[in-house]
């Protein structure tokens, strides 16, 4: 069955489908308002730091478990630590973490499209600015209109990976990724020469170091984390499709550049045009979906024609973004699906569909008819994502360097991170000094801060 199992077709098909997964809403949504709220460029260097650090070492890891075991990510565990219970059971928690994120991230890229289909109206350039911030409040307060998006999204992105490794999410990358360096570059070039863009420029570039806290630290390498997809088993599940001659450090790093590179893009071309149109920078969640708009509102009073064709480009870009990292999570399921229990793929990707769906579509309702659904206070929606952001993805990514400092053998780490020993060797006492002491210890520390501070 390992034989006839799908892989990447080779170092660059690598690169694009786990940089398509890590490049998202993470980027693009999460990555501006964090860097408004927590001070700017000195927010920026943390996050540069911890990638290098702590989440590339945490990303290596999980790639190693994946493309030794050759399988996929729930039975990665299992199959290397020749099925211990603990690892049994802790293998679950890779199907469950990308469930839960794919069900409300596809209600987030359900927001998207529609976002895109008024930015094709010109809904945004000839609103007056201070419409614009209300209308997503009462979309996605409305009943069934959102659930219909997220369904939409969810299922283009689930006929993806219906096509199979290869066919579908390689192809797809390939395209993708290019044409989302692209439209964000256009985006950043229209931001930067706004009028009073470079108070939004010199905010990314000019670190503010008495901003720094101890949360200043956790966010950003938990904003790290959640940008490379880490402890959500997709980059288990991608491992495994990588070829055994593949250089993983070249890869991974690759990965991590292209991740940094874009959320820095991303940064540059919304924070120039938050600063141009007045708007505080840290905003916060709702930056995107409001702020940005009202700045398409603001600026279209003089140049509408431009400040449509920019608000179409920027939510494509979104929904291209957001596409490619629910792709990865669609496909952890359903490649645990049908090694586990044998289905197809086209089989498997109804299961996730339908799981995912109907999980969206009550997030998706929290926010209107199911408001008053609380847990501790929390809508699902709310729920669901602090649940996975501050608890399962570390607990995960903790359990990945664990595993591969502590219970892998010492050669068994050696062997695969240097290809039976033709590549990397200088270099891998550091990088697994880095994954046994410095990744958990980090992880833990994020952990805590997130609940004491």
């Amino acid at each position: 069955m390992a034989a006839k199992r799908e892989k990447f077709g080779g170092r660059l098909a690598v690169i694009l489908a786990m940089a398509g997964s890590a490049i998202g809403l993470g980027n693009i949504w999460r990555f501006p308002y964090m860097v408004g709220e927590h001070g700017g460029a000195a927010f920026v260097f943390i996050y540069i730091l911890s990638t290098v650090l702590i989440s590339l070492p945490v990303f290596l890891a999980e790639v190693m478990i994946g493309r030794r075991s050759h399988t996929n990510a729930r039975d990665a565990f299992a199959r290397l630590s020749r099925h211990h219970p603990f690892w049994q059971v802790a293998g679950y928690l890779t199907i469950l973490i990308p469930t839960l994120i794919a069900s409300y991230y596809s209600v987030i890229g359900g927001w998207s499209v529609e976002y895109f289909v008024k930015s094709c109206s010109m809904s945004f350039v000839h609103a007056a600015p201070d419409q614009v911030s209300g209308q997503f409040v009462q979309f996605v307060s409305s009943s069934w209109t959102p659930v219909l998006m997220h369904l939409v999204f969810l299922g283009a992105c689930v006929g993806v990976v219906a096509g199979g490794v290869k066919s579908g999410i390689e192809k797809f990358s390939k395209v993708s990724l290019p044409v989302l360096f692209v439209l964000i570059l256009f985006i950043l070039i229209y931001s930067v020469t706004l009028p009073g863009a470079g108070a939004g420029v010199s905010y990314l570039l000019k670190p503010d170091w008495s901003e720094l806290t101890p949360r200043t630290f956790a966010y950003a390498m938990g904003q790290s984390f959640f940008s490379l997809s880490l402890g959500m088993g997709a980059i288990i599940t991608y491992g495994s499709y990588v070829s055994k001659q593949e250089n993983i450090l070249a890869t991974s790093t690759g990965t991590a550049v292209s991740d940094l590179l874009f959320a820095m893009l991303a940064g540059f071309a919304i924070m120039p045009a938050v600063f141009a149109a007045g708007i505080e920078p840290g905003a916060g969640p709702g930056l995107i979906f409001q702020t940005v708009p009202y700045v398409f509102s603001k600026m279209g009073a003089r140049l509408p024609v431009l400040s449509g064709v920019v608000s179409v480009l920027f939510f494509l870009a979104i929904i291209v973004a957001a596409m490619t990292s629910l792709i990865s999570l669609v496909e952890v399921g359903v490649s645990f699906l049908m090694e586990r229990y044998g289905m197809s793929r086209g089989r498997g990707c109804l299961v996730v569909f339908a799981v995912c769906g109907t999980l969206g579509t009550l997030c998706s309702l929290s926010f209107g008819p199911l408001a008053d659904a609380t847990v501790a206070g929390m809508r699902i929606f709310d729920l669901l994502d602090w649940l996975c952001s501050n608890v399962l993805l570390l607990v995960m990514a903790l359990l990945s360097v664990l595993f591969v400092g502590w219970v892998l053998p010492r050669r068994v780490v050696r062997d695969e991170f240097t290809n039976g020993g033709t590549v990397n060797e200088r270099i891998f006492p550091a990088v697994y000094f880095l994954i046994r002491w410095v990744a958990p210890v980090a992880v833990v520390v994020i952990f805590f801060t997130n609940f004491i501070l």
